[in-house]
């Protein structure tokens, strides 16, 4: 066992706009963040969305990337430590999710199987950092789906005795974690978060994400469209159940405005996909009868719809993970450190109630520095 409690959390996550990355001392009670570095993609997020769908040339382009994310990882945890003032030295272990550029869990006659990419090999030796890496598949070779990985994290961190809690991560997916205060632990994926949102104003106005949901304001849901998006079969699905940007993207939209029978403005797509992602996580989160929902990710800084959440989930008090001592963007980074620190003390880092795994199971490879 090591005998630092500093550890480092990096994670890119389905939206690909930036490294998230988190400096989380695990001395204490609760884990302290002590410092946080964001580094956007650029060039290379459009690379990134691109590999997640099928085309020629996967292999070697996915090599390439792979090369290049590792070092744009291990930059960021430099970058991290610089601003932090502390040294590598300092630091038991860098763990690094990984960019998804694939999730597809198993199904009843399939394994399913799901790949992350950042050379960790390359993190490991430009940062002189222990890294821990690949955390789904061992979940996966347990007989789970490989996510969600945070609720772990979230009922180390959060969980409050007597208390019903509901921690919602909202990024480019969104997934739930419920905490009724017992000991017990759930969460699934319930959906879309941000992606579809994100991908419509992109196509539209040329931005990358639709600020407090101002150009979803303009518009008006149409409710028969929404109906329609309702009927697919993910949301009708039991938990324990995970998806990713194979099933929801732009495609996936585009054949539900398709089957309309008169265009619909564009304004009037994004406040049904607001709605879509509020209505999804909040039929969720209400089978749960929580007392409080805290909700992290960049949804958390969507102003509208955290108030469709608000509205949707009342009596329960929403707010964002601030008030619980960690700011909702760097939730995952920080998780993603817990989780290093788990492997390397040879502790399980999965919820199998989350995941489906049939145990609890210690995740990811190590390499050593």
């Amino acid at each position: 066992m090591t005998t630092s409690n500093l550890y480092i959390g990096l994670i890119s996550g389905t939206s690909a706009d930036a490294i998230d990355a988190a400096l989380v001392d695990f001395s204490g009670d609760f884990p302290q963040l002590l410092c946080a570095h964001d580094a956007p993609w650029g060039e290379l997020q459009a690379d990134i969305h691109r590999l997640c769908s099928p085309g020629d040339d996967e292999i070697p382009r996915m090599a390439a990337l792979d090369h290049l994310i590792g070092e744009r990882f291990a930059a960021a945890a430099n970058q991290l430590l610089q601003k932090a003032g502390v040294p590598s030295s300092r630091i038991a272990a860098i763990g690094s999710h990984g960019q998804t550029v694939r999730h597809l869990p198993p199904t009843p006659g399939s394994a399913g199987f799901s790949v992350q990419i950042g050379d960790p090999n390359i993190i490991a030796e430009q940062t002189g950092i222990t890294t821990v890496a690949d955390f789904r598949r061992r979940d996966m070779a347990a007989g789970g789906q490989g996510a969600p990985l945070v609720p772990a994290f979230h009922q180390a961190a959060f969980e409050h005795a007597g208390s019903a809690r509901v921690v919602v991560n909202i990024g480019g997916l969104a997934n739930i974690t419920a905490l009724p205060g017992d000991g017990r632990v759930a969460g699934h994926d319930t959906g879309p978060g941000n992606t579809l949102m994100d991908a419509w104003i992109q196509k539209h106005l040329g931005k990358t994400y639709d600020e407090n949901g101002q150009w979803a304001a303009t518009g008006a849901v149409q409710q028969t469209l929404l109906e329609r998006m309702f009927e697919e079969s993910y949301f009708k699905a039991a938990p324990p159940k995970s998806t990713g940007r194979e099933l929801f993207n732009l495609a996936w939209l585009e054949r539900f405005l398709d089957a309309e029978q008169q265009p619909i403005a564009a304004a009037d797509v994004q406040a049904t996909l607001l709605e879509l992602t509020a209505q999804t996580i909040a039929a969720d989160v209400r089978r749960e009868r929580p007392d409080q929902v805290f909700v992290c990710g960049g949804g958390a800084y969507n102003a509208r719809l955290m108030q469709r959440l608000s509205t949707l989930l009342t009596p329960a008090r929403v707010s964002g993970t601030q008030d619980l001592g960690i700011a909702p963007e760097w939730i995952e980074a920080a998780a993603f450190a817990w989780l290093a620190m788990r492997t390397v003390n040879r502790l399980p880092g999965n919820a199998p109630q989350a995941t489906g795994a049939d145990s609890a199971v210690i995740l990811g490879g190590i390499y050593p520095a």
